[in-house]
């Protein structure tokens, strides 16, 4: 069994298309005025293991109880990858994932590779 103490933090990956940019800004503004979270740059191209355009909401194990039920009722239809930071960035993105939306194929090979997260 591995010890919750493992986990340093946890990543939000909030994934948008061209259409649906403008709901990803709204749900962005909505953290960014709700949370203690640090948001991440926007990518409007995949980048390491996304498929799609997003950006990162990282933030502390003691706000995923707040955070993630907040995405639940306002992610506006888009997909959110959540995942917890534990230094194993394949396990975390893969077996230790939570979807919000559409599952997403994630190129783990790239994780793999160059240890991304």
């Amino acid at each position: 069994m591995k010890d919750t103490a493992q986990i340093t933090g946890f990543h939000a990956h909030i994934y948008f298309d061209t259409s649906s940019r403008d709901a990803a800004a709204r749900v962005r503004e909505g953290l960014g005025a709700s949370f203690e979270v640090q948001l991440g740059r926007w990518h409007d191209k995949p980048i390491g293991p996304h498929p799609k355009a997003m950006y990162q909401v990282a933030f502390l194990p003691e706000q995923f109880g707040k955070v993630v039920p907040w995405l639940m009722l306002n992610r506006e239809g888009l997909d959110i990858l959540v995942h917890p930071s534990t230094g194993d960035d394949v396990g975390d993105h893969t077996d230790r994932a939570l979807w919000l939306g559409e599952k997403l194929e994630l190129n783990i090979e790239i994780l793999r590779a160059i240890g991304i997260s």
